[in-house]
C-alpha cells in the first residue's frame, strides 16, 4: 500500500513555489503495544468518563478546561477552541537559513521526507535541495497543519529534502537547573587519556541497523511462547546485561577503564592471528 501524504501544498522561497508531498520517516509498527484484560473473563477492560462525586457522565456533557489554579478551571467550548485554530494554509514559507549547527538536538522532535508533487515541480526542487546544500545551510519555516502551526527545519536527504518539526523555544527545559550541583574540576590527565583512548578504540561510523530493540525481540519471543503454550503459568526467564554482568557499580575507575582497554586490545590481536592462520 502506497504511503499517505501528511501534507500536500507548496514550498514559496520568495517568488518561487514548489508543490511538493511530505510524508512521515518514521514508522511506529515495530513497538508492542498492550490492552488491559480483566483476567476472570478474558474480556477487554474499556473505561468509563467519571466525576468525582458524580459518577459516570455522559460524553454530551464533557466539555474541555484549562487549569489556572489548584481544581480550578477556566472552560472553553469546542466552538470558541475552533475559532481560534490556525487556517490550514497549503504554502510554506521559508522565512530564514541557518548553519545547521546552531539548532541544538534537543529541538527536533520529528522526521518526514519532502518529494516534488510531479515532474514540473522536480526542477526548482532540485534546485533548491542543491543550493542548500552548496550553502550548508538549513531552511527554516512554520507549516500549517490540522489546526496548529509548527515549527520546521528543511535540509537535504539524498535525492529529497527532510523536513524535521521543531520544538518551540518554551517547550524545552533549561539544563542549568539539572547541572548546577556537577563539580567543576577537571579530571585527572591519566583518566582522560585512558577515556579517549577507549572512546577511539571503538569508534565506528553510524549504522542504525547494527542495533536492536532487546526489550521488544525479548517480549515478541516471551509472545509467541505464551501463545504456543496451553498454561496460564508465568514464565520468568532472567536476563543479563549485555556484557554478562548484573551491571554492578564501578569501584576503582584507573583499573576499569586500563582493563576495558587491554580488552580490546587483546581481543583485536587474537582475531588478527585467525586472519593471519585463515591466510
Amino acid at each position: 500500500m502506497a504511503a499517505r501524504a501528511y501534507w500536500q501544498g507548496q514550498i514559496r522561497l520568495a517568488l518561487v513555489s514548489i508543490p511538493v508531498e511530505i510524508y512521515s520517516a518514521s514508522k511506529s509498527g515495530a513497538k508492542i503495544r498492550f490492552n488491559q484484560i480483566h483476567e476472570p473473563s478474558g474480556k477487554r477492560v474499556k473505561y468509563e468518563k467519571t466525576a468525582p462525586g458524580i459518577g459516570p457522565v455522559d460524553r454530551d456533557e464533557i466539555i474541555k478546561g484549562y487549569e489556572i489554579s489548584k481544581g480550578e478551571y477556566v472552560l472553553l467550548e469546542e466552538e470558541e477552541i475552533e475559532a481560534v485554530k490556525i487556517e490550514s494554509r497549503k504554502t510554506l514559507e521559508l522565512v530564514q537559513f541557518v548553519d545547521a549547527c546552531e539548532i541544538d538536538p534537543l529541538y527536533f522532535e520529528k522526521p518526514y521526507y519532502v518529494a516534488p508533487r510531479d515532474d514540473l515541480a522536480e526542477e526548482a526542487f532540485v534546485v533548491l535541495r542543491e543550493a542548500l546544500r552548496k550553502s550548508k545551510k538549513v531552511a527554516l519555516g512554520q507549516l500549517s497543519v490540522r489546526g496548529s502551526e509548527k515549527l520546521v527545519a528543511i535540509k537535504p536527504c539524498g535525492k529529497g529534502l527532510l523536513l524535521e518539526t521543531l520544538r518551540y523555544a518554551d517547550e524545552v527545559r533549561k539544563a542549568q537547573g539539572f547541572f548546577s550541583e556537577i563539580d567543576e574540576a577537571k579530571p585527572k590527565k591519566e583518566l582522560l587519556d585512558l577515556a579517549t583512548t577507549l572512546i577511539e578504540e571503538r569508534s565506528a561510523p553510524f549504522d542504525a541497523s547494527e542495533f536492536e530493540d532487546r526489550y521488544v525481540e525479548a517480549l515478541r519471543k516471551l509472545i509467541d511462547k505464551k501463545a504456543k503454550s496451553k498454561s496460564k503459568k508465568a514464565i520468568i526467564e532472567d536476563v543479563e546485561g549485555p556484557d554478562g554482568s548484573d551491571g554492578g557499580n564501578v569501584i576503582d575507575l584507573m583499573a576499569a577503564l586500563k582493563k576495558s582497554v587491554g580488552e580490546k586490545k587483546s581481543g583485536a590481536a587474537k582475531s588478527g592471528s585467525k586472519r593471519k592462520k585463515s591466510a
